[in-house]
């Protein structure tokens, strides 16, 4: 059995120039500020999100462009007749030490992830490599997987992987298909919000292993 090989990463800072081939980094803006380019871009079409806190919080997080809008409960609804239901939650995440060896993505779906209070964190990432149906065969030369989610794939190389350092105020918005590991943290444990459709970990969640496929492990070294 082949030994594992380590391979040690430095973290870049995320900002909204490092972080554009992966997503967006949103920061605060003023009360009061319109919708535009700097807000998270989402795409939440192909599901069910959720989030069961009150909508305020959501309010100020993501400036949302929909037309009937409703309150129920803690919840916020979009009327049957928009497109979505939101769900947006707060995840509670212990012991997660500066290494990793698996990847994920989700192919329907993307992602905003932030620490609540600021605290710093880090997230490992590739650029998103869904291969969609019409590209099968143009696709010559080049590894394709099945996911059991359905779609197809290329496998993330080694060197295509970043460590992208959040810190302050912002939180990350991954685009549809982009691989990420972690959050990652020094801390014992750190809570995170994150928006996703309610299903996504169970019907779109596809992993890439490091360690079994490529014998390595990523160390992040800060």
């Amino acid at each position: 059995m082949e030994e594992t090989k380590v391979v040690t990463l430095k973290p870049i800072e995320a900002t909204p120039s490092t972080f554009k081939d992966y997503g967006q980094v949103i920061e605060a803006s003023p009360d009061g500020d319109e919708f535009g380019p700097h807000d998270a871009q989402l795409d939440l079409s192909k599901g069910i999100p959720r989030f069961p806190l009150p909508s305020p919080i959501f309010y100020s997080l993501i400036k949302l462009q929909f037309l009937s809008v409703h309150k129920y409960s803690n919840s916020l609804f979009i009327h049957p007749f928009a497109p979505c239901l939101f769900w947006f939650y707060i995840m509670h995440i212990e012991n997660r030490p500066l290494k990793f060896s698996n990847i994920t993505h989700h192919a329907s779906v993307t992602q905003c992830l932030g620490s609540i209070g600021g605290h710093a964190w880090y997230l490992g990432v590739a650029k998103p490599s869904i291969v969609e149906s019409d590209e099968l065969k143009d696709n010559t030369g080049k590894k394709i997987v099945q996911s059991r989610c359905g779609h197809s794939y290329v496998p993330p190389a080694i060197d295509d992987v970043q460590i992208f350092k959040v810190s302050g105020s912002k939180f990350l918005k991954l685009n549809r298909g982009t691989w990420h590991a972690g959050p990652i943290f020094k801390e014992d444990a750190m809570d995170f919000y994150n928006l996703e459709l309610s299903n996504t970990n169970v019907i779109d969640h596809t992993t890439h292993s490091f360690k079994k496929d490529n014998g390595v492990v990523f160390l992040i070294d800060d």
